[in-house]
């Protein structure tokens, strides 16, 4: 009988001969290692078997409504915790230079007022469909009162028929 190592505990065990490939030892622990890791495995290559475990979770959920609610109220001192966890989370995202977008606006950015002409420059290169890429032209700023002057459409400002394209 030849001997492999635990990949849990990383004991030595007998290989059964029924098992060639057995990787894991009889251990209860080892065993339930053993049984996460595949269902670890079937939820990320298998889309049946995901969409049946979402369907008995929330079979489950619907069946025992008030569950996190009442698990929530006998473990105060893990609520608190993941409270002071998330507000540590929320900072860091706020901080500067974590932003995932390259064009997301940071906060400080301050946009005078004013009247402002949008051109569009992109040619249908951009991965999202629902964004824009323009180049912004003042027509006019603010008038020495701070109040931003009115301004006046042009031809090439409105869009439809008559309009630039149009």
């Amino acid at each position: 009988m030849s001997q492999r190592r635990c990949l849990s505990c990383g004991h030595g065990f007998h290989l059964r001969r029924q098992a060639p490939g057995q990787q894991y030892c009889s251990e209860k622990a080892c065993q339930r290692a053993r049984r996460r890791e595949w269902q670890r495995e079937k939820q990320r290559t298998d889309a049946d078997y995901r969409e049946n475990q979402r369907r008995a979770w929330r079979a489950w959920a619907a069946r025992h409504a008030e569950y996190w609610r009442e698990w929530r109220a006998r473990h105060p001192e893990y609520c608190a915790a993941n409270r002071e966890q998330q507000a540590v989370r929320d900072r860091r995202r706020r901080s500067p230079g974590s932003l995932a977008k390259m064009d997301a606006s940071e906060a400080d950015l301050i946009v005078n007022p004013g009247v402002y002409r949008l051109a569009p420059v992109a040619d249908g290169l951009l991965a999202k469909m629902d964004a824009w890429t323009v180049k912004i032209s003042v027509i006019s700023g603010p008038s020495d009162a701070g109040e931003p002057l009115e301004g006046c459409l042009q031809k090439e400002d409105v869009i439809g028929s008559g309009g630039a394209g149009g």
